[in-house]
């Protein structure tokens, strides 16, 4: 279950002040983290231009990191939103700043601040939007953000969506009052409404569901907001599962792949670890024909639009960076950059690149709210426990030998039949190349050795044991 945007009344468990920051418990199996800077009243995002409402109201009085400690001690009761959900060992971050979208807006309880999303770009249409802002009946101790999606929209649609954003945060309100922490007062909307909220824009053609239900709960929203959009929604009912006849099961079984192909040829590997995700990208099959660097650039170009697209559908955030083929010229460099940013503008989850440096090098972070999509599906292999690599028969048998060689001398007064038990490929190493060494040590310490594959054994594993008996032998 998805909890970033999931409001909780919390309790504050301990704070630590060398992190400064506090562990907060919302019910969950993991205490929240909440940093002193997550708690203080936050400036507007760099992505939103502020808007001077013209208030009268007085200035509230500035939180600084120290009086968090004072505002929030051991034992406090805290509202807080998650911004990003539980990631392997960590528990969830949250946030003190809460925020609730709407459709055109984006409502901000305990904030003074309204702006206009930098992404609308026009000039007459930006002062068209401030003009909104400034004449709408926002109460005191609020703040509101015209998103994207808002422009070319009429007022009507931003005061509808302003008294939505009020009437849940008073159902908010009242959960916060009537139950004891912790517990969540409020949930971020389920799939279907944040179709309806988020992608339902001007650019979608037509949104396609194969249940009945959800797709007559999607037209009635959508109804609300416009009556022509309802149009653009349809239910699907075809004998075909609906994810193989638009391809969308395709493009699932790509993601789970660490190789993917371009269209000119080309491919780029992805690789997901620890501390960062490389992505380096090939020329493959696209060998072109006299003009090397056309070549390059074509691919690197391609490359840059499939990472974006890759970024999105496999949900990786963090520290990415991407190894281009080598280019000479630093405006065929530019070309990719400028191509990557315009594609990142319509990721929604914040992004940051840099340019292409002089190893070829392009950095870049990407928002992680949630596990990407490889943490959510798979599991750390049992067998390798998750290196992706095993010991070699040849390493295993180096390493068997070392320890026969310090179990027969232990025993070699009271034991000289042993048996020892491997995996069949480690044996069959022992048989072919390692046979003389073994001899050597029968020799040596005037013992028999027998041995049995085992395929239920790990390559990496061998057992040494007495053969009369069947006691294990221990170096």
């Amino acid at each position: 279950r998805n909890i970033v945007g999931s409001v909780y009344k919390g309790k504050v468990k301990n704070i630590e002040m060398g992190l400064k920051a506090m562990f907060v418990d919302i019910g969950l199996e993991k205490n929240a983290f909440l940093h002193f800077w997550d708690a203080i009243p936050a400036a507007l995002d760099s992505g939103v231009e502020e808007i001077d409402r013209r208030s009268s109201k007085r200035p509230r009085k500035r939180i600084t990191v120290k009086d968090i400690p004072n505002i929030y001690p051991v034992g406090s009761d805290v509202i807080v939103q998650v911004t990003k959900g539980p990631i392997g060992s960590k528990g969830p971050r949250v946030t003190t700043n809460l925020s609730f979208a709407g459709r055109y807006l984006v409502l901000m309880p305990y904030s003074d601040r309204s702006g206009i999303s930098r992404k609308i770009e026009d000039p007459k249409e930006r002062e068209r939007l401030r003009k909104i802002l400034r004449e709408l009946d926002i109460p005191d101790g609020f703040g509101v953000i015209i998103r994207t999606v808002g422009e070319g929209q009429r007022a009507r649609y931003f005061v509808r969506d302003l008294r939505f954003l009020l009437e849940q945060w008073a159902k908010v309100e009242q959960a916060i009052r009537e139950n004891p922490a912790p517990c969540r007062v409020f949930e971020e909307p389920d799939l279907v409404e944040r179709t309806v909220r988020d992608f339902l824009t001007e650019e979608i053609d037509e949104v396609v569901c194969d249940d009945r239900a959800a797709t007559d709960r999607m037209i009635e929203m959508v109804g609300q907001i416009s009556r022509r959009a309802r149009n653009r929604v349809h239910y699907y009912d075809g004998a075909t599962p609906i994810f193989e006849a638009y391809g969308v099961q395709k493009q699932i079984d790509d993601a789970f792949h660490r190789q993917v192909w371009l269209k000119c040829g080309g491919y780029i590997v992805i690789d997901e670890t620890e501390a960062l995700v490389s992505i380096d990208v090939n020329t493959g099959r696209n060998k072109g024909g006299r003009d090397v660097e056309k070549t390059i650039l074509q691919t690197n170009l391609e490359a840059a639009d499939e990472i974006a697209r890759q970024l999105r559908l496999r949900n990786i955030g963090g520290l990415i960076v991407c190894d281009f083929i080598d280019m000479k010229s630093r405006k065929d460099q530019q070309a990719v950059y400028n191509l990557m940013k315009e594609r990142l503008r319509r990721d929604k989850a914040k992004t940051h690149v840099l340019p292409i440096s002089q190893l070829g090098l392009m950095e870049m972070t990407r928002q992680r709210a949630q596990e990407s999509l490889s943490d959510t599906i798979f599991e750390n292999c049992p067998y390798c426990g998750g290196r992706g690599v095993v010991k070699t028969s040849m390493t295993t048998s180096v390493e068997l030998h070392r320890t026969l060689n310090t179990v027969m001398r232990k025993y070699q007064d009271s034991v000289h039949d042993i048996r020892v038990i491997v995996n069949p490929d480690v044996l069959k190493r022992l048989r072919e190349e390692d046979e003389e060494l073994l001899v050597e040590l029968e020799r040596r310490y005037a013992s028999r050795l027998t041995f049995r594959g085992d395929p239920t054994f790990h390559h990496e594993k061998f057992l040494i044991t007495d053969a009369k008996t069947g006691a294990q032998l221990t170096p």
